[in-house]
């Protein structure tokens, strides 16, 4: 069977075209497909790489498979998280169709990826493009770092033990630096332990350490960079008249300046309204709140007070007992840094000259509350100026970290080729085709082998919820048994497809052992049976084995019952012995009767003997007319035995025939999570082999007798008899004793005598 693409080099150019001359390009043969047929289902063959590489141009209707989960299945999980483009933990075809295509072009010859194993050597790569070529210049460069320089062959091993020495690496492509990383310089450790502090950090790739990206660092320095700036604005002569100690100045001026506007605005009131200083100036309920409690001069109530007592044009004390204490400490700093250096060694204060005091401190102040409102505002300008002068060697240690990104992508793509080179055949013999299972290598979704009642059933799934899974996985028309496996205090839940032997010892509760694809054994019990036939030749004795079922029960039943009578007269009978020495007492209990009446108990009426006896009569004469005619067919016997047969085991078995056609595989995956594209039958001869029943091996023999088997008695001597009687009678209806019988008793004669 093929395909044709519908790319534009399938299309030839139309005559009469400018520059074509009537001529038409020879159009691309499309790829030939070789295919098996395999579970009712048309399947691809992998035959060699060409058929990877034209993978797209397979019909997607001929996929065996159009999903599968990542996890749950025996598959390597990076192996399908790296085919798994987005992440959405399923691998459909468009992703299967980019890792096959992906390999390609990385690849001389895409017969590599059927080779497996995970070995890949460097000529394998195609130097002749760029894709091909950065993996192989970089497999050399691992391979000379790895000691290998006479090597050209890379392994799984190799990559994957280097990818952890690149992680733990001074620079490893992540770009994040930590302290560590900036070794023997001091200032540079220091920088970045303060951008983490002030600025947080970022996990490194090595060990989750904390560390400092780019991102962090550029936001770091450019708040050291504005509180840089904001200091050299300071340096200007008009805004530091005390040069240094202005800062000093300015601080303590602004520690008070609302006090003291306040103490003058209060001031400038009372000499506008005399009348206004007993109001401006605590009142004596304000001093009775406050004695009721202990004093701290520096508590709000006592700081809340004016500076000094209120009077008109009073001129501000800066020190003294006239001034408020809890603004003793502040005014003192206030009279020290600000008014001795700019007004000279002054006790009080006017209003002009605090007014003169702030012009001349306004630039400073100004200045100061122009600060940066950064995380870096509160450092000096000397460790400010320290953080700058670490900026290029901070971001060239940055670069540096960066840089090595290139080969750890260069690494992933070297993993990710080897991994396809291992494992991409498998999938393809899981996914496209079902080659795996159908010719019994081991099928990825496959779980195990499930050792129960004498059978070993190697069509096994896991299972995330029963009663979800068992919705769907019924229309599978396969007998399914849930179990759920125990082993060292792990647990899972799998489902086995029963398909060869019988079913009658399969119940809830029932357990055996489930070895998964590692060879660990686990203890398994089984939770719940979905029951449809195995066999044809099962559900042949499936109504006889109902029967007996049946009539066991109806014995049981009957038994019980009888048992429960005879319980209750012995219990009648015991009383009655207990109680024979009172017998007025008895018949004093007992109702009176009615007058001559006679008693009853114990008498069998005679008409129901005759309607017994009539019943019995009636029966043996329906059974011996039966009988005779049954025995008049005469050479018809056989076949009314084979109708017979047929009308009992018939329907059991046209109903387990139209089962065994329906039964597949698609249903129990799909409830798993896949998406089967066929029907993905299951016949007898492959459920034959899926489910294995226990046989003696070839070659070896039974020694001795079963000491313990049945013994039929008297029982299995009356069957005897009844067959060969029944034997006996048809062959002389059919003529066949004749000759060794006595003229009256042969048939024939008999038949002419009358």
């Amino acid at each position: 069977m093929t395909t044709t693409s519908s790319s534009p080099a399938n299309t030839a150019i139309p005559a009469g075209v400018p520059g074509t001359h009537g001529t038409h390009l020879p159009p691309r043969q499309p790829h030939r497909w070789q295919f098996i047929r395999a579970g009712g289902v048309d399947q691809v063959v992998f035959r060699c790489g060409e058929d990877i590489a034209h993978i797209a141009e397979l019909d997607q209707k001929l996929w065996v498979a159009l999903a599968c989960p990542t996890r749950g299945i025996d598959f390597d999980p990076r192996t399908l998280d790296l085919i798994d483009s987005d992440g959405d933990g399923r691998v459909r075809p468009p992703e299967v169709i980019a890792a096959c295509q992906w390999a390609c072009e990385r690849l001389r010859s895409a017969d590599v990826l059927l080779a497996g194993g995970g070995t890949l050597s460097l000529d394998d790569l195609d130097g002749t493009r760029s894709p091909g070529a950065d993996l192989a210049r970089e497999g050399r460069r691992i391979l000379d770092l790895l000691g290998k320089k006479d090597a050209n062959t890379l392994t799984l091993a190799d990559i994957s033990d280097r990818g952890e020495w690149l992680a733990s690496m001074r620079f490893n492509g992540d770009g994040v630096v930590t302290p560590e990383t900036a070794g023997d310089d001091d200032a540079l450790r220091a920088a970045i332990e303060e951008a983490m502090r002030t600025h947080g950090s970022t996990p490194d790739r090595h060990e989750n350490r904390p560390g400092l990206d780019r991102a962090r660092a550029e936001a770091f320095m450019a708040e050291a960079k504005a509180v840089h700036e904001w200091y050299a604005q300071g340096d200007a002569e008009a805004l530091l008249p005390l040069g240094e100690r202005t800062l000093a100045a300015t601080e303590a001026m602004r520690a008070v300046a609302a006090k003291v506007d306040d103490f003058f605005a209060r001031c400038r009131v009372a000499a506008y309204d005399v009348q206004a200083v007993a109001a401006l100036n605590p009142s004596a309920e304000a001093y009775d709140a406050l004695s009721g409690h202990t004093l701290d001069v520096g508590a709000p109530p006592i700081a809340e007070l004016p500076l000094a007592p209120v009077t008109p044009s009073r001129s501000l004390p800066l020190r003294g007992t006239s001034l408020n204490p809890a603004w003793a400490d502040a005014m003192a700093a206030f009279a020290r840094d600000a008014v001795a250096p700019l007004l000279g060694e002054l006790d009080a204060l006017e209003e002009e000259r605090w007014q003169a005091l702030r012009r001349r401190l306004a630039p400073c102040e100004a200045w100061m509350e122009a600060r940066p409102a950064n995380a870096l505002s509160g450092l000096s300008r000397d460790r400010v100026d320290a953080l700058l002068a670490t900026r290029d060697a901070l971001f060239a240690l940055i670069a540096e970290d960066e840089a090595a990104e290139h080969h750890n992508r260069l690494l992933v793509d070297l993993e990710k080729l080897l991994r396809l080179q291992r494992d991409l055949r498998v999938l393809l013999h899981n996914f496209v085709s079902f080659k795996a299972f159908y010719q019994r290598e081991g099928a990825i979704f496959q779980a195990g082998t499930l050792y129960l009642d004498g059978r070993s059933c190697e069509l096994t799934v896991h299972v995330q919820d029963t009663a979800r899974h068992a919705a769907l996985a019924g229309l599978a028309k396969t007998c399914l048994a849930y179990c759920d496996c125990t082993r060292q205090g792990q647990k899972m839940s799998i489902v086995a497809a029963f398909t060869a032997g019988d079913v009658d010892f399969l119940f809830v509760g029932r357990n055996g052992v489930f070895y998964d694809r590692q060879g660990r054994d686990w203890d398994a019990t089984i939770t719940r049976l979905i029951e449809n036939p195995t066999s044809v030749a099962q559900a042949f004795f499936a109504p006889y084995k109902k029967f007996v079922r049946l009539v066991e029960e109806q014995v049981a039943k009957r038994a019980a019952a009888s048992e429960a009578g005879s319980q209750s007269a012995l219990q009648s009978l015991a009383g009655r012995v207990a109680t024979a020495d009172r017998p007025a007492a008895a018949d004093a209990a007992k109702p009176p009767g009615r007058p001559g009446a006679t008693p009853t108990a114990g008498r069998v009426d005679v008409g129901t003997v005759a309607a017994i006896g009539v019943a019995l009569g009636s029966i043996s004469a329906v059974l011996v007319g039966i009988f005779g005619k049954f025995i008049d067919l005469g050479q018809w016997i056989p076949v009314a035995l084979a109708g017979i047969v047929v009308a009992i085991s018939g329907p059991s078995m046209l109903i387990a025939w139209l089962k065994l056609r329906q039964r597949s595989l698609g249903p129990i995956l799909d409830a798993s999570g896949w998406a089967i594209n066929g029907r993905m039958k299951v016949n007898v001869r492959l459920g034959g082999l899926l489910s294995q029943t226990a046989r003696v091996p070839p070659g070896a023999k039974r020694i001795a007798a079963d000491p313990y088997r049945e013994r039929h008695g008297l029982a299995g001597v009356l069957a005897a008899v009844c067959i060969v009687g029944m034997g006996v009678v048809l062959a002389w209806r059919m003529d066949w004793l004749d000759d060794r019988l006595p003229p009256r008793l042969q048939h024939g004669t008999t038949i002419s005598g009358q």
